[in-house]
């Protein structure tokens, strides 16, 4: 139990560490975060023009409308501007709370993927190793690459390189730390 916690401690670090650097240092998400300098005119606009929070994909059709109304909006509108806006009516700013909540759940996470792996018989750092990595890669072809295929996300690749990087390094982590006595 020891053992499997204290994986999960500095596994849960490694990740967090790795979100911290992508999202801050090396940047790797700036695409999806770039400043305009009408943001002010844009923010009023849409304190102006949406009455709830929410996310929004414009254009779109009114709940009710049917499917063929529906397909012919769509139709009209293939090539032309389309967003899709997460509307908040007040910012919040609490990066302390944000980020101690992040690393308890990167914990929990490993916690979860050691609780998996000692589970394989004759396990060795090469099996928790590419276990470890391909976990990142589902993480990633099922959350973000799946959303992109229907919103393209500007910032595809960084994911990518979150999954196999982030996922990599916690991977050599478990592999050496959860077999390092075994021959």
């Amino acid at each position: 139990m020891k053992k499997t916690l204290i994986a999960a401690i500095v596994g849960g670090i490694v990740l967090f560490m790795w979100q911290f650097l992508s999202w801050t240092i090396i940047n790797l998400h700036g695409s999806s975060q770039q400043y305009t300098p009408n943001q002010d005119s844009i923010m009023q606009m849409l304190k102006t023009n949406l009455d709830k929070e929410g996310g929004y994909y414009m254009p779109s059709a009114p709940a009710g409308t049917s499917f063929e109304d529906m397909e012919k909006m769509a139709m009209a509108n293939v090539g032309k501007p389309w967003a899709s806006v997460q509307y908040h009516a007040s910012l919040e700013y609490n990066m302390g709370m944000n980020m101690t909540r992040g690393l308890i759940a990167n914990i929990f996470i490993i916690w979860l993927l050691c609780w998996i792996l000692a589970k394989i018989a004759n396990n060795n750092f090469t099996t928790t190793f590419t276990a470890t990595l391909f976990v990142g890669i589902i993480v990633y072809l099922n959350s973000s690459y799946t959303g992109h295929i229907w919103y393209p996300m500007f910032d595809i690749r960084a994911y990518l390189i979150d999954a196999i990087v982030s996922w990599g390094l916690v991977g050599a982590w478990l592999g050496w730390w959860m077999n390092r006595s075994q021959k």
